[in-house]
């Protein structure tokens, strides 16, 4: 079985995230049903925070997901909770790869990691979705709406994930966590980012909702049917636990903020000229497909500037990471530079509905 691997997104796996595929093979016979080696590893070029690979075997293609090498921040790239995760959506209504086995023994590839099904599909990582039918546009986007919304409605306690978060006071724990991830990866001094930090905590709205998040729910962390609007599988869950389902709607509309040229996302773009539903039309359809009430407006802007935030600290944990020779992917300098025009966007959408 042989594959493109330009066309698929892959490269022969770097020296720094490389290791021993006879170890690989030799674990995989012994945890996983049906697996028959001899097995060929290819390394996704995207991501940037846990390095992912394809494992080809005569007659299977599997994903891996592992930690990347070297040292890393605390509660930073757990795949173990990814797994769990994968694991207790398998029969909900969120669309999610099949995950086959944990290993959580450093010795056998230099890290923990898992291994789950391989989902042939497309992956869209420009916003405008230049390679698609203009009249298909729209039902993309509103499946990711209706995938979003059927996570947040899962029951958390039913699936097994009563204990995968603290329940209430998401936002407050957010805020704190990513503040000291921040300062712990950072590189130079951001002065929007400062203003953030001691502004956010402050003004935290009063709503508390709690729901699987999945805490980085965007375009290209799903895969797509090759001929239909629909969602296969919904990939990258290393940010997901219990939290505020408006905080995760809120990073999903990013792209409307977030400029072509740096982000990739419709900042400034006539959505309805390319058929693509606006931000409203989004968070309606949302509030449409969960029954619940139009979200605030001052609420909805400080959901937005929180992201904007949080984004902002792991982009400076990929920066720090490809300093240091440990990241991920290639590209990760480039994205990790991103850091601070993305906290200074966040800190002029507060400026610009707040009396700051």
């Amino acid at each position: 079985m042989t594959m493109n691997l330009e066309a698929a997104g892959l490269r022969q796996t770097p020296a720094q995230h490389d290791f021993d595929t006879a170890r690989l093979n030799a674990w995989m016979q012994n945890h996983i049903a049906g697996f028959a080696g001899p097995i060929e590893v290819r390394q996704f070029a995207g991501g940037q925070s846990n390095p992912t690979f394809l494992v080809q075997s005569p007659a299977h293609r599997y994903v891996l997901r592992r930690k990347p090498p070297g040292k890393l921040l605390p509660s930073a790239h757990a795949v173990d909770r990814e797994f769990r995760v994968l694991a207790a959506l398998k029969d909900s209504p969120v669309p999610v790869a099949r995950v086959h086995a944990l290993c959580e023994d450093p010795e056998v590839i230099g890290s923990a990691f898992y291994v789950m099904d391989y989902v042939e599909g497309r992956i869209f990582w420009d916003a405008m979705l230049p390679e698609t039918e203009p009249q298909e546009r729209r039902g993309i986007y509103m499946e990711m709406v209706r995938v979003l919304a059927a996570l947040h409605s899962v029951d958390y306690n039913a699936v097994g994930l009563s204990d995968y978060g603290k329940p209430g006071q998401y936002v407050e724990r957010q805020v704190a966590r990513w503040t000291q991830q921040y300062r712990a990866s950072a590189t130079e001094k951001i002065d929007a980012m400062e203003r953030l930090i001691e502004w956010l905590p402050q003004h935290i709205p009063s709503d508390e909702q709690t729901s699987i998040v999945h805490g980085d729910f965007r375009l290209d962390n799903t895969i797509f049917h090759p001929t239909e609007a629909r969602i296969l599988a919904v990939l990258d869950w290393e940010l997901s636990t219990l939290g505020h389902p408006l905080v995760d709607l809120a990073y999903y509309c990013l792209r409307f903020h977030l400029p072509v040229a740096e982000f990739r996302g419709l900042g400034g773009v006539d959505a309805a000229s390319h058929l693509i539903p606006s931000e409203a039309e989004s968070v309606a359809e949302y509030c449409r497909l969960r029954d619940i009430a139009p979200v605030a407006q001052q609420d909805w802007t400080y959901y937005l500037a929180f992201c904007m935030f949080r984004l902002t600290g792991i982009l400076q944990g990929v920066l720090a990471r490809a300093l240091q020779g440990n990241a991920s992917s290639a590209t990760a300098l480039q994205a990790g530079r991103r850091a601070r025009p993305l906290a200074e966007l966040g800190w002029n959408l507060v400026q610009q509905s707040f009396d700051v």
